[in-house]
């Protein structure tokens, strides 16, 4: 990508604001050397670097990777046979206490079964040395201090040390604190060429003896070493030494043993600055409200809701930015200050941070494609030193480009054709689209000549746009419509600023009635985009109703289905329950009759035990909410008993014939007794034949709100896996014959999941991927059993 582009649409400025988010010096040097790419494979894993590092933000606030220091020239003097001091090891060993802490976080989440692209990959590139770290750790504080427990020596000689301090500040405290204390000009114990003394006055040196160190800048006061405790100073002088040489000796020890993993140690290093790098996108994609887009191999640019980054947030209108699709050149008119200009620069910078693997501001579902240059011209670019004009900048810039350009690339014209006169100015920017078409590159530029007004409806693949004027306010609305060219709002605006209408009617009549009609032409096609534009908001609100209804109905179809299992489940333990304590009175009723046979006595079993021990059998039924029936009594109202018939006496249990009628009770036919029975308890044993079984087609009253398509873009996997269960039940309760899932190319990851769903399901006769002009591998067409 070449350098002017980069610094003609700010990326650097995109960079400097990315480093703020940086912690490690490994990252500070990524991000510098940070620039477009034009492989596809490249470029996929910096967007799923990005996107791993923007799930990481959104589930543990982040990779913890704190602040580091380069670490290369320490290294690089390790491998001369040069000793590291100990801030120069603090800091390495802070880069091989960051690597476990890596590895021991992406471990944890390996363990939560967390997903991520790349991640994984940059975690297997770290080299834990745990031995190392726990060696540097204990030798070299956070500061860079060698530490008591770096040797036994040195702990050792720390220790006389401290006990011949103590000694020597007792003898000195006690100079200070004594009789000869008037001498002192103060009575503190301080330290001069690192040995202690006593400030004493001038008058007064020969009290003391020993040696004089320093004295004040007036004269008046000497430092002394008193005698006494020059033998004590020279000893503990030593024992100093002695710790200086230890920790030499320590630094040197320690130094050596990282030169064998000089290599793992600056790959570790080097993964940091990576990891941190990714960190740092993700946050700036947090700030900014990006995201990760899409490639579009086929160079089809959809920038939805696309925002300049370097733009206040809170100022900065959001256009839809397409190109590539229907039309590779959009020729954008429409007033000055209108926000042309800035839209070039969007689409440029948007397409620039894309191919650098960072997020970018704009809406979900938008992709971007992958350009081998973007060319821009953009500005005034006179020069002075060249004795260059406007337009010879300009001309000089477009002819380089006409030589560089190719189907692979973007080209950005700000004001094409300006700086000469209007109709040589036109016919040249007509030429030079043209030229460009002829190579099939992607274009876009800003201009005033009307003439490209007309060129953008005659030439195919290129599509007029505008940036929206609101002319009761005479402000610009930054707004970028496609299809609809600009038109010139003069006569509107000098009419509403009060100039005289006869004035305004004359203009319009020199006007080149082309020109007159052109305008008519456009001011139409406004006021037709208008009204398609709130028909549209009219629907999205009905659809954005329908979604709602719809994500309300599977929740309650999902809450529905939950609460049978439960209640099926209570009912099975509930009848397991019944029959169970049926089966034991069962048993116990047969019990008793086998009681009664082996008795004999009366010639076996009566007929009237039978019956008795059947009703209770009978008894054991849990029919009472039968009995309770209205519509059963009823309908037992209804049927006309006579004599002859066959009945059921509902007390014994028993099959009986009908003999007569007493009163408003039957005489019943029981075997070889003859009993009066209620009407209300007997049951025809024979009732009307019943009608032969039909079966219907059962379509669920929600059938009317089961769509035959089920969008999951955006859905996370488990959510998405749970929608799909769900919706197929849906669909087969509506009697559809095949649906289609729409779950997006991305990862992969959803689609594996749903096609492993889809082997399993029993009601699923076959599937496959839709059509290219459906989707593709995007969505999957579900055909039903």
């Amino acid at each position: 990508m070449n350098e002017r582009i980069l610094r003609t649409l700010a990326f650097d400025q995109v960079k400097q604001q990315l480093g703020q988010y940086l912690v490690t010096a490994q990252g500070q040097e990524e991000v510098l050397h940070l620039e477009p790419l034009t492989d596809q494979s490249k470029i996929q894993e910096r967007l799923d670097e990005s996107e791993d590092g923007l799930k990481v933000q959104r589930l543990r606030g982040g990779i913890p990777v704190p602040k580091l220091e380069n670490i290369r020239p320490h290294m690089k003097r390790i491998e001369i046979g040069a000793n590291l001091n100990g801030i120069e090891l603090a800091q390495v060993s802070r880069v091989l206490q960051t690597t476990k802490e890596l590895v021991d976080f992406f471990a944890e989440m390996h363990e939560k079964e967390i997903e991520f692209i790349r991640l994984y990959d940059w975690q297997e590139k770290l080299v834990a040395l745990p031995e190392l770290n726990r060696r540097l750790r204990t030798a070299i504080d956070e500061d860079g201090r060698v530490t008591d427990e770096a040797s036994p020596e040195l702990k050792g000689i720390r220790n006389q040390i401290r006990r011949s301090e103590q000694n020597v500040r007792e003898q000195l405290d006690g100079i200070v604190r004594g009789k000869n204390a008037r001498y002192l000009s103060d009575a503190i114990v301080t330290m001069r060429n690192e040995r202690y003394v006593i400030p004493v006055k001038q008058e007064y040196r020969g009290v003391f003896g020993g040696v004089v160190h320093d004295q004040s800048a007036s004269g008046q006061t000497l430092f002394i070493e008193p005698k006494q405790i020059v033998e004590l100073n020279n000893r503990l002088r030593q024992q100093q030494i002695a710790e200086r040489q230890e920790i030499e000796r320590i630094l040197a020890e320690l130094s050596a043993e990282l030169v064998p993993y000089r290599q793992e140690i600056l790959q570790n290093a080097y993964v940091i600055g990576r990891l941190d790098l990714i960190q740092a996108k993700a946050r700036y994609g947090s700030e900014i409200k990006g995201i990760v887009p899409a490639i579009s191999s086929e160079n089809q640019v959809v920038f939805k809701q696309a925002r300049h980054p370097l733009i206040d947030p809170d100022q900065v209108v959001a256009n839809d930015i397409m190109i590539g699709k229907d039309y590779q050149a959009v020729v954008i008119t429409g007033p000055n200050t209108g926000g042309k200009t800035i839209t070039l620069k969007t689409l440029g910078l948007l397409q620039l941070m894309g191919q650098a693997g960072l997020p970018i501001p704009a809406g979900e579902d938008s992709q971007m494609g992958i350009f081998h240059e973007i060319f821009a011209d953009i500005g005034d670019e006179q020069s002075i030193e060249q004795s260059l004009s406007t337009f010879s900048s300009h001309m000089t810039n477009i002819v380089q480009v006409l030589d560089r350009v190719d189907e692979r690339s973007l080209v950005l014209f700000d004001e094409l054709g300006a700086g000469t006169d209007p109709q040589e100015g036109a016919a040249l920017a007509i030429s030079i689209l043209d030229a460009l078409g002829a190579k099939s590159a992607y274009v876009m530029a800003t201009t005033h000549y009307p003439e490209l007004k007309v060129y953008g409806y005659n030439r195919p693949g290129t599509i007029n746009a505008s940036m929206e004027f609101d002319v009761d306010t005479l402000r610009p609305t930054y707004r970028l419509l496609i299809g609809v060219p600009g038109r010139s709002n003069a006569f509107e605006i000098s009419k509403r600023l009060g100039l005289a209408p006869d004035i305004i009617e004359s203009a319009k009549q020199i006007m080149d009635g082309e020109s007159q009609d052109l305008n008519e032409m456009i001011a139409d096609l406004e006021n037709r985009r208008k009204a398609a534009e709130t028909e549209y908001l009219e629907v999205r609100h009905h659809v954005a109703e329908a979604e709602t209804l719809h994500q309300e109905l599977s929740t309650a179809y999902a809450a529905f289905y939950e609460e049978r299992e439960k209640e099926l489940a209570k009912a099975r333990q509930k009848a397991n329950e019944l029959v169970k304590q049926a089966e034991e009175q069962a048993e116990q009723i047969i019990a008793d009759i086998r009681k009664m046979q082996q008795a004999g006595q009366y010639g076996g079993v009566k007929e009237h035990e039978l019956i008795e021990a059947k009703t209770r059998l009978s008894g054991l039924k849990q029919e009472e909410h039968l009995q309770k029936n209205k519509v059963l009594r009823k309908a037992k109202e209804q049927k006309k008993l006579k004599a002859g018939d066959e009945v059921i006496v509902e007390t014994y249990g028993q099959r009986g014939t009908l003999l007569k009628k007493v009163g408003n009770d039957w005489q019943v036919q029981l075997g070889i007794l003859k009993m009066t029975v209620s009407e209300d308890d007997m049951t025809p044993v024979s009732p009307a034949p019943e009608p032969k079984q039909r079966v219907t087609a059962v379509r669920s009253t929600s059938a009317s709100h089961v769509e035959t398509q089920l969008d999951l873009r955006g859905k996370r996997y488990e959510e998405a896996l749970k929608e799909v269960d769900q919706y197929l039940d849906a669909a087969l309760l509506a009697g559809y014959p095949q649906v289609t899932i729409v779950h997006g190319k991305g990862t992969g990851a959803l689609r594996q999941g749903i096609t492993d769903y889809l082997k399993n399901h029993r009601s699923v006769a076959s599937f496959e991927f839709a059509p290219a002009n459906q989707g593709g591998n995007g969505a999957t067409i579900v055909k039903f059993k």
